[in-house]
């Protein structure tokens, strides 16, 4: 079986409570909780399947946790990989820069090996740019919690259904 490890920002409130919903999501399925605040190099190249977890900030600014271990992370050898990204924004505050930390974040992985699973639609969402946005997908699950906090649990079971296919 493959060692799948999800990695977020364990004190951000909604991305930590996305996380939670990805993990009841998948049932029985062992995953290990990574805290990114407090994950080394090897904490990432240990796992076959890596599920990430990126809120944007600002405009289109990755959180202080996952800017400070960016570095880091551009460094890895992660060839092989498996990783998924799920991305919190508020398409209507920040229209032109939503979930550009999923973006920013894909990108690293792509640069150090890996391959990004998990690509949703983007339709039923309304911006004006993402840097999240690759060949008219968004490179992972994204969640409004603030204008679209309805539709989060079908998307989570919609990505976790289709990450099920990609992760075997």
């Amino acid at each position: 079986m493959k060692k799948i490890g999800i990695f977020y920002g364990t004190e951000t409130k909604k991305t930590a409570e996305a996380a939670q919903k990805i993990l009841e999501a998948f049932g029985n399925t062992k995953i290990y909780v990574v805290s990114v605040e407090k994950a080394w190099e090897k904490d990432f190249e240990s796992y076959d399947i890596l599920i990430i977890g990126v809120a944007t900030w600002f405009d289109g600014e990755l959180p202080t946790y996952w800017d400070e271990f960016l570095p880091e992370l551009e460094s890895l050898n992660l060839k092989g990989k498996k990783v998924a990204i799920f991305g919190l924004g508020d398409q209507v505050n920040y229209p032109d820069n939503f979930v550009d930390g999923m973006g920013i974040l894909a990108e690293t992985f792509i640069k150090c090996g890996a391959a990004i699973i998990g690509q949703t639609s983007t339709i039923g969402y309304q911006f004006n740019q993402s840097q999240a946005v690759k060949n008219h997908q968004f490179s992972g699950l994204v969640l409004d919690f603030e204008n679209q906090a309805d539709k989060t649990d079908e998307r989570i079971r919609d990505w976790v259904e289709q990450l099920g296919k990609d992760i075997v």
